[in-house]
């Protein structure tokens, strides 16, 4: 499954958030490595970018200005931790990319976002309208890895409690009753410049 978001989503700020050591979970629910192209997520290749299986990783390519495309796997959970890997392979650092949860449509979901100038943002799209979470707008941290880098983040989803990690450090957290299950995803964007090209890998949903 996929979707397009045509909007741009945050403004960035100076500010940092305190870091904290992320909790382990070891009841897998699911996980992928996209060695199969049969697993679940789909593929597509429009005007505005690409979201496909290459090579035992997942890409999504947003060519689009102001775009974001995502991908599920069709599953629905309530409360889980979610895992994955992303690779910067192309494109400006100004993006945006990482997970989704309780995906109820197009219109309605959390995200959980980092870009690769060293910015992350936790937010909520309700009948399609965009809304951070526990902030005013993208705040830095120094444990994002900037650049044509790997990172991995982790996004809880814990009844009504959303936290962000990257690489084992906490960075951000919010409290929101609005949706309480959904599918889980992930996601890229493009600010004012296209040819964001995110790759993703061994991505897991862990029981909490």
């Amino acid at each position: 499954m996929f979707a397009l978001l045509a909007c741009s989503l945050f403004t960035q700020s100076g500010s940092e958030q305190a870091a904290a050591p992320a909790a382990p979970a070891t009841h897998i629910l699911f996980q992928d490595d996209f060695a199969d192209r049969t697993s679940g997520w789909g593929y597509m290749d429009v005007v505005q970018g690409i979201t496909d299986y290459e090579n035992g990783i997942y890409r999504i390519r947003v060519d689009e200005p102001e775009y974001d495309l995502w991908a599920t796997p069709g599953l629905t959970f309530d409360d889980v931790r979610i895992e994955v890997e992303a690779t910067k392979a192309a494109g400006p650092d100004d993006n945006r990319f990482g997970l989704i949860c309780r995906h109820q449509d197009v219109n309605n979901f959390y995200v959980f976002y980092i870009s690769s100038d060293g910015y992350y943002g936790l937010g909520k799209v309700q009948d399609g309208v965009f809304s951070l979470l526990g902030m005013d707008e993208l705040l830095p941290h120094d444990a994002i890895r900037q650049g044509a880098a790997t990172n991995h983040i982790q996004a809880d989803c814990l009844q009504n409690r959303l936290s962000l990690y990257v690489n084992g450090t906490l960075l951000g957290e919010a409290s929101d009753d609005a949706f309480s299950s959904g599918e889980v995803g992930v996601i890229a964007g493009a600010y004012g410049t296209g040819g964001v090209d995110i790759h993703f890998d061994n991505f897991i949903v862990r029981a909490p």
